[in-house]
């Protein structure tokens, strides 16, 4: 008995640590991983999106919530005066979950670029929508009322040959875009002043 009761207290010190060495290292590295995914990931997708802006829209990133969402807004003042703003939402692909940054024009509620940010599709099928120029400027200059699925779905989006799961996640990622922004849009105008 007595060696039982020894064995679970070493046990429950050793999972005590471990649990405290795992809290510390994602404290730590959390900042920093951040730092890496905005860097590489959504960085360039902003930049696709956002090629002749006067402001930085890294630099000035807010967060905006309302209710059970939080969205992190990237705001972009284009070349023409106009306001717009960009955002990731996630939509879910062959391989898994999908994430899709969506640029939208505050004046006129049109889409003014998509961008892929991260994915885990097929290389060479699914993977293409990330590089694919002509599969995503098919959202370019749509209004909001347009409907986001493929042809197929009733949409207004060709899907990509051999690739339609993807396309049909990015299709349901910028609806998704979509909804959060008409929801959202007060608040986004609010924080932009």
């Amino acid at each position: 008995m007595r060696e039982m009761i020894n064995m679970i207290v070493v046990l429950t010190l050793l999972t005590t640590f471990s649990g405290g060495l795992l809290a510390a290292v994602k404290s730590k590295t959390e900042v920093q991983i951040e730092n890496q995914v905005l860097k590489f990931q959504k960085a360039p997708a902003i930049k696709g999106i956002f090629p002749e802006v006067t402001n930085d829209p890294l630099a000035e990133r807010f967060n905006v919530k309302s209710e059970n969402t939080e969205l992190q807004v990237f705001p972009g003042k284009l070349s023409d005066g106009s306001k717009a703003v960009a955002f990731e939402t996630k939509g879910t692909g062959f391989g898994g979950s999908l994430g899709l940054m969506v640029g939208i024009n505050l004046d006129t509620d049109t889409v003014i670029g998509v961008r892929v940010t991260t994915h885990s599709e097929t290389p060479g099928i699914g993977s293409r929508a990330k590089d694919n120029l002509s599969f995503v400027s098919q959202f370019l200059g749509k209004s909001l009322d347009t409907n986001f699925a493929v042809k197929a779905d009733g949409g207004a989006i060709d899907a990509m040959s051999g690739a339609t799961v993807t396309s049909k996640a990015v299709s349901l990622a910028a609806n998704q875009a979509k909804e959060l922004y008409q929801k959202l849009k007060p608040e986004i105008v609010n924080q932009m002043k």
